[in-house]
């Protein structure tokens, strides 16, 4: 059975959660979850909206481009509707407990919270950009079925499928409540975001980085959504640690920086943690020597983060962002796969499979800053339109391609 560390000031209410007392999370409307204050405030003293990956303007811009027949976007916006996380005869598959072990096995709803999460965010997109109210109606069916029933999250992976899900409710639940507009029953998805996804995550993890980085990501989601200063700065709190433990820059100096709560005090620990690497060199990241899969995760959350963050007005570019190009710079090299990898770098040979994540962090540092990103532009622009990586990344060549909003 897995344990769930949770902080004291959350733990009351996340014991209801365990003990199967929030069957309904409906019925813990009044007993919100607490998350205690971090030293920094990040949060703004008032939250735009929508604005959790993408702003109202950037909606806008993408939205013209696809009434104007533009590309790449229009092959985005018609990848994107031709899914099948755009159909509307999908039907919510909610279950009262998802249960994820290792790797997702068992895989008792992982998958379909994971899939009706991005559904919900896909179409609350196209009826942005169409005007289709079924679309925003399908959206809704999907986040209320949930809503209606989840009560917990289970099993060794409970907390990343809770980050992974979380990443992508509140994408589209800002964009029906604050555009669409028509949601009875948006208290109560707020209420299951704060009882139920919320205590999962709000610990963070000791686990690889993507994992926290995830949960970060989450995490400023729903503080987003819920207009919650105090959640908010808690993910950007995580946030701040666990970044620069991520990204290695020369900088930090002989070795990477570390999440002190880790207690990776030798050299020896921190290279078996960045698995087995000991030669660091700008862009490298935890998880690179592991595979480009779960490093692209990671830089994935971290380029979310930083877009929302920049949204909200508190913008952590000039903070972060040389770290999100090292990253996005080093590991687009390696994947274009065009020169032979060097025996000091994960002994000769790398995993590749970074996945459809470089357009927000690309968009960001090139598109607006003018920064030059030569083999992230190769890769990036080869790679569009960019789709989904069925967990929680979507569409991004859709809502951030060229978009300088």
């Amino acid at each position: 059975m897995r344990k769930k560390a949770l902080i004291p000031v959350v733990a009351a209410a996340c014991a209801a959660v365990v003990a199967g007392a929030l069957s309904n999370p409906a019925s813990a409307a009044q007993r919100p979850a607490a998350v205690s204050a971090p030293a920094a405030v990040n949060a703004p003293a008032s939250f735009t909206h929508p604005g959790v990956g993408s702003s109202r303007a950037q909606l806008d811009f993408v939205r013209a481009k696809v009434q104007a027949g533009a590309q790449p976007w229009t092959n985005a916006y018609n990848q994107a509707k031709n899914s099948n996380y755009a159909s509307l005869s999908r039907t919510p598959t909610p279950r009262a407990v998802v249960e994820c072990g290792p790797y997702s096995d068992p895989n008792l709803g992982c998958t379909n919270e994971r899939e009706d999460a991005i559904a919900a965010y896909t179409d609350a997109l196209i009826w942005y950009i169409g005007r289709d109210d079924r679309y925003a109606q399908k959206s809704i069916a999907l986040m209320d079925a949930w809503s209606n029933t989840i009560s917990d999250h289970t099993n060794s992976n409970a907390p990343l499928q809770t980050a992974w899900s979380a990443s992508s409710w509140p994408k589209a639940a800002e964009i029906i409540k604050h555009v669409y507009g028509n949601w009875p029953n948006a208290g109560r998805f707020e209420t299951m975001l704060r009882n139920v996804y919320l205590p999962e995550i709000v610990n963070g993890s000791n686990s690889n980085g993507n994992w926290e980085l995830s949960m970060t990501e989450a995490i400023q989601g729903i503080g987003v959504f819920l207009d919650d200063q105090t959640v908010y700065d808690k993910a950007i709190s995580l946030f701040r640690v666990r970044t620069p433990a991520y990204v290695y820059l020369s900088s930090d100096g002989a070795l990477p920086k570390t999440k002190p709560s880790q207690n990776l005090n030798t050299r020896d620990k921190i290279v078996a943690y960045w698995q087995g690497q000991g030669t660091f060199v700008d862009g490298l990241t935890q998880e690179t020597c592991r595979d480009f899969t779960h490093t692209g995760y990671g830089i994935s959350s971290i380029s979310h983060v930083l877009e929302t963050s920049r949204i909200q007005g508190i913008d952590l570019y000039p903070e972060f962002g040389e770290r999100l190009r090292q990253a996005l710079g080093f590991q687009s090299r390696w994947e274009r796969n065009l020169e032979a990898v060097p025996s000091w770098l994960c002994g000769g040979t790398v995993k590749r499979g970074l996945g459809p994540i470089t357009e927000v962090g690309y968009n960001a540092l090139h598109t607006r800053l003018g920064i030059a990103m030569s083999n992230t532009q190769a890769l990036t622009e080869s790679k569009r339109p960019a789709g989904s990586n069925n967990l929680f990344v979507a569409w991004e060549t859709l809502t951030h391609a060229e978009n300088p909003s």
